[in-house]
């Protein structure tokens, strides 16, 4: 199988994910729980990933805390800063995991930044759109629609300047492009384990440049007195047992990782996606979005429905995946409401071969 399917998952892990998620479902017992053999060997796990994730993006490892997925920790820094009625700023990208706990709690949404592939638009728009009474400015690092490479530093920049707290939503650009906690100075960061830093499903991240309020309250180990939470991260926002063989399995991505490189995996991946691009835009009747500030993923529509178009790709034995993306917000920006796009996703392990045999097939598809 030709796997372009990345930006949902990666599928392609290394080998020594494998093994730390099955050694820790064999050794591990519940962190902060106890002071046994095996309740220490998962305490040590934790730490070790948070410390490792702490040197990736630049973050003490007590302000690394673990998510089920970049959904759950969204949810926790939107709620921890956004009270219904306030303003909020978002970007014209947004996946509904920013989208729908802002509607949820009946904030007022202003949307900038909607021409896709232009950070000067971007960048012009959100600082237009900032006014005394925002309380947040929450933005994507990169679409998972278009692979947009929206200028992250340059809102970082704004949102200090006008004293406005900022969400970044790196599900897409974790592991393929430097992501800092320190460098941005934002109230929090989400990421997903499960996409670039190839860890396991179920696993996540939230970077705090600010103590989070609560999203569960429950059982920490610590403090357990007490009726209401500990007050201290990472135990505010770990309430409950940690999924221990996960982190292990993240940990492991992270050290594989670092070893091959952040620059190398972002060069390659862009490499692919310029490649893919290329191999498509003579194809007749089919519409390839592409810019320079592009990460490792691209979107095509034809006049074939896009469902149907995945499904004849996936006939040929190529993964990829259609529809809005869970972002219908980035689909009305660009202008692809109505149609949806066909999204073709890739990773570290995609070879050029692999995009070269799949643009062949789309090619074979289109003009058949």
């Amino acid at each position: 199988m030709i796997y372009l399917d990345s930006a949902a998952t990666t599928l392609q892990k290394p080998e020594s994910v494998h093994r730390a998620v099955a050694e820790a479902m064999a050794t591990c017992a519940s962190l902060g729980r106890s002071g046994h053999a095996a309740a220490r060997r998962a305490s040590e796990v934790a730490l070790s990933c948070r410390e490792a994730a702490g040197r990736l993006f630049e973050t003490p490892p007590e302000q690394v805390i673990f998510t089920f997925n970049a959904t759950h920790g969204l949810n926790i820094a939107i709620k921890s800063l956004v009270s219904p009625g306030d303003k909020v700023v978002i970007s014209g990208f947004e996946h509904n995991a920013v989208v729908r706990p802002l509607h949820a709690l009946g904030a007022r949404i202003t949307v900038a930044g909607r021409k896709l592939f232009d950070p000067a638009d971007t960048l012009s728009d959100i600082d237009r759109a900032i006014t005394p009474d925002t309380k947040a400015v929450i933005t994507t690092h990169v679409s998972n629609v278009f692979g947009y490479i929206l200028p992250v530093a340059g809102i970082a920049a704004i949102c200090r300047t006008r004293g406005v707290p900022l969400i970044v939503d790196a599900s897409q650009s974790a592991g393929a492009l430097p992501v800092s906690l320190q460098a941005w100075d934002a109230a929090f960061i989400a990421m997903p384990g499960h996409k670039g830093l190839h860890g396991p499903q179920g696993t996540g991240l939230l970077l705090c440049g600010r103590t989070p309020k609560p999203l569960l309250e429950g059982g920490t180990g610590s403090l357990s007195q007490l009726p209401e939470m500990p007050d201290f991260l990472p135990d505010v926002a770990e309430a409950g047992t940690h999924n221990v063989p996960g982190i292990a399995g993240l940990l492991a991505g992270i050290r594989d990782l670092q070893q091959v490189g952040l620059s190398r995996v972002a060069a390659h991946e862009q490499a692919m996606i310029r490649r893919l691009a290329k191999n498509l835009a003579g194809v007749d009747g089919l519409e390839v979005f592409s810019g320079e500030s592009q990460a490792g993923v691209l979107s095509v529509r034809s006049c074939m429905d896009c469902e149907i178009l995945a499904g004849k790709l996936a006939d040929a034995d190529i993964a990829v995946r259609a529809g809005l993306h869970c972002a219908p917000l980035a689909h009305g920006s660009a202008g692809t409401l109505e149609s949806g796009t066909v999204r073709l996703s890739v990773c570290r392990f995609t070879t050029g071969e692999e995009v070269d045999a799949a643009a062949a097939t789309l090619q074979t598809i289109c003009t058949q």
